[in-house]
């Protein structure tokens, strides 16, 4: 009897480590911010119903996540299986074969109840190249108590002159409120996100049909004045360091009348573990003037994989659940509905419970009025709102947000700033053989 057990225990022991050594492994590269922290938190649900699956965590701060990720990609090095990315690097990685397709994930993910104005970023040539985790666009998020001080209603649509007379009225320097803060701090993802939509809805474009740079043209002149306007008038001291991280403490802080900034801020401000405001806070449309387009931006945060992954499969499971409306309910369940990683499904905004949170309507609305396949007033050769989905943008957008933050810090006109902006862009282009 004694030999039998011991026999059995042995046969046991030999299927669990045959068990072990076939279960494939999903490495996953990601940004430490809170929703994919909670992911993580949360993959138990995940392991119990892929049991044949481990999950192996990189998780790095933004750009340098982006440093990893880009190299990897592009040498084929096969590091990760599964990638967080944003709609920035989706078309064009894409485009260069560098993505596998998520066209046959199974039938209840219902591909077709993500939110199209997200869908379309993540898609190249008809086909689901990166699913989204979180989508976000702009909006405005002010102050009630201060506006009706200022015997003013916010518009739930305001257009960019309302948005300098509510900055003038509730401005008050000598108590440190400031009427309106925005992105100063130089970047193709901080101050040039902000300063890329809002001049969308002045009509102007990074670049011709021809991919000619328009910073020499009257709506650009126009964008660069007003925001410099603004900010120097009725905005905080020192704002051309101030990125969202900086102005959303200024707001919980009470120190901002206004904050256009991303929606998936609405949970922050509205916090009242965090905000001393939290209880005061509306929201509205990002402005516009008249011309069809809003000054609000498009994001998502995807989860995509690699053509030089190992696992596609495994990673294919992963990608599935974690951006499924399970893994919605999942996180309702155990964090509540605020918490509930937004912008990416319209079932979630059919839900009634979903539909209680505060800011649920206008991020949807936000969302809708981004059109990345159609960005500008005019037409332009590049997908992208905030971005133009081109390789060279991360450079050419980080030098011109330098070039504009210092006209912000007091170094250089708008004029000259804008002139350089044109030069310097002009100069790219034509070394990648855009333009002549």
């Amino acid at each position: 009897m004694t030999v039998s057990i011991r026999a059995l225990l042995g046969a046991t022991a030999v299927c669990a480590l045959t068990a072990a050594a076939s279960a494939e492994t999903v490495t996953i590269a990601t940004v430490n911010n809170g929703d994919m922290i909670r992911m993580q938190a949360l993959t138990d649900d995940f392991k119990a119903k892929h049991p044949g699956i481990d999950l192996e965590w990189v998780t790095l701060e933004e750009n340098v996540l982006r440093e990893r990720v880009t190299t990897d990609i592009a040498t084929g090095g096969g590091q990760y299986d599964v990638l967080t990315i944003g709609t920035y690097e989706v078309p064009i990685w894409g485009a260069a074969g560098w993505l596998v397709a998520l066209d046959d994930l199974p039938a209840d993910y219902d591909a077709d109840d993500l939110l199209p104005a997200i869908r379309n970023g993540l898609t190249v040539d008809g086909k689901l190249l990166a699913a989204p985790f979180y989508g976000e666009s702009s909006m405005v998020m002010y102050r009630k108590d201060l506006m009706e001080k200022a015997g003013l209603t916010m518009p739930d649509a305001p257009t960019w002159d309302f948005i300098k007379q509510a900055a003038a009225a509730m401005t008050d320097k000598a108590g440190e409120v400031y009427g309106v803060c925005l992105r100063g701090k130089a970047g193709w993802g901080e101050n040039m996100a902000f300063l890329t939509a809002m001049s969308n809805s002045y009509g102007a474009r990074w670049f011709d049909e021809a991919w000619k740079p328009q910073f020499d043209s009257e709506a650009w002149k126009k964008t660069l004045t007003d925001y410099l306007e603004l900010m120097n008038a009725y905005g905080p001291p020192g704002a051309s360091s101030n990125g969202f991280n900086e102005n959303l403490a200024l707001f919980q802080q009470g120190k901002c009348g206004m904050w256009i900034d991303a929606t998936v801020a609405a949970s922050f401000v509205t916090n009242p573990k965090d905000s001393t405001v939290a209880d005061k806070v509306g929201f509205a449309l990002a402005p516009d003037n008249g011309l069809g387009k809003r000054g609000n931006w498009l994001w998502a945060w995807s989860l995509a994989i690699p053509s030089s992954s190992d696992a596609p499969d495994a990673a294919k499971a992963f990608v599935a659940w974690a951006t499924s409306k399970d893994y919605l309910a999942l996180v309702a369940e155990k964090e509540g509905w605020a918490n509930v990683p937004p912008g990416t499904r319209t079932s979630l905004y059919e839900n009634p419970e979903y539909a209680k949170v505060p800011f649920a309507k206008m991020t949807l609305d936000s969302i809708n009025a981004a059109d990345p396949i159609k960005p500008t007033v005019d037409p332009v050769p590049y997908v992208g709102v905030q971005f133009v989905a081109i390789p060279e943008f991360q450079g050419i957008g980080t030098q011109v947000g330098q070039i504009f933050s210092a006209a912000l810090a007091g170094q250089m006109s708008a004029e000259e700033a804008l002139s350089q902006a044109q030069a310097l862009t002009t100069r790219e282009m034509q070394a990648a053989g855009y333009v002549q």
